[in-house]
This record gives structure tokens, sequence and C-alpha cells, in this order.
């Protein structure tokens, strides 16, 4: 009687090591592009400065306004600091342009100008365009509420036609927007 043949099939022992550390590569890389793309938009919603008193349909800024214009530029003109402004939009009114061309020209960055019934499609430019940036906008009256509520802010505590406030509205890619409301 012959002894019963052995056979062998070896299963290659590392092979479920090198399947894991594989599997370990593949999801590395998935996460770092997933991390990549998710970054946090910043918005700077400014209202235009204060008017200059009369019966001008597109006035200019009052002395007030003017001041407010220069303070926003110190505060937001740094181009290297923490809250560095990579863009500017504005609406095509007087007092918008003249509150945004003091820290357009300190940032040596012309505004772009959008339509003031188009504050929507600019806020979902804003958030899908220019993702991961900061962007200071601009705006006055009707356009200034339309750009908060297509920006995320749901909830309007409190009166929008202070001039003196700047909404600093972080939109990150996944989650819900948070607001800040500031007076500068």
């Amino acid at each position: 009687m012959e002894p019963p043949a052995i056979t062998r099939h070896r299963r290659p022992f590392l092979a479920p090591l090198w399947i894991s550390l594989l599997a370990l590569v593949v999801l590395a890389l998935l996460a770092l592009s997933f991390y990549r793309t998710a970054g946090t938009t910043v918005v700077l919603l400014v209202q235009a400065g204060a008017r200059e008193p009369g019966q001008i349909s597109d006035p200019p800024l009052s002395p007030e306004g003017e001041e407010r214009a220069q303070h926003l530029a110190q505060v937001l003109g740094e181009r290297n600091g923490a809250l560095g402004v990579d863009l500017i939009y504005v609406t095509p009114d007087q007092r918008a342009q003249q509150t945004a061309a003091p820290l357009a020209t300190r940032l040596q960055r012309p505004a772009q100008v959008f339509a003031a019934d188009q504050a929507a499609a600019t806020a979902a430019h804003v958030l899908h365009e220019q993702a991961g940036r900061t962007v200071l906008v601009v705006a006055d009256g009707a356009t200034f509420t339309q750009l908060l509520q297509a920006l995320g802010v749901r909830e309007l505590s409190g009166a929008t036609d202070d001039a003196a406030v700047t909404y600093l509205i972080s939109v990150p890619s996944f989650g819900r927007a948070r607001v800040l409301r500031l007076y500068l």
C-alpha cells in the first residue's frame, strides 16, 4: 500500500498582508483627494456705506461712508493676513463701488460688478466657483438680503439695514453655513 500522495497547494503566506496594505494605500489616496476638495468658503458681506442726503437716485457716499470704506481697507487689506480677501464683488450702484474701491486699490484687485437682480446667481457662483477662497461682497438693500438668504443664512435676527454691520459667513463644503455679525 502506498502512502497517500501529499498534495501541497501552498497558499501564499503574505497574500492577505499585501492585499490589506494595498487596500490601505487606496483608502489613503481617496481620503487625501477628498481632503483637498473639501474646503471652507468665507464670504464677507458688507452693506454699502451711508449715502449723501439728497434726492439723487444713485447718490455718492457720505463722509461717514468714505471713512468706513477706508476702515474696511485697513482691516481687510493685508495680502498675507489671516483673512486675506481673494476676490471682491460689488453691485453697480455708486455707493457699493465707492465702499469697495479703497480695498480694491490696496489689494490691487479689481472689483467684479454683478447685477443687483443676479444676487442668487452670484451667491451660487461664489460658493461653487470660488470654493475655499475668501470673497468680499458689497451690496445694498434688497440685494443684500437676497445674498444673505442665498448664502445659507436662514434666520435674520435683528435688522439688516445697519450699514456698520459686516456678516462673515463661513460655508464649508459639507455642513451648514455659520454666520458672525461684526461691527467694522
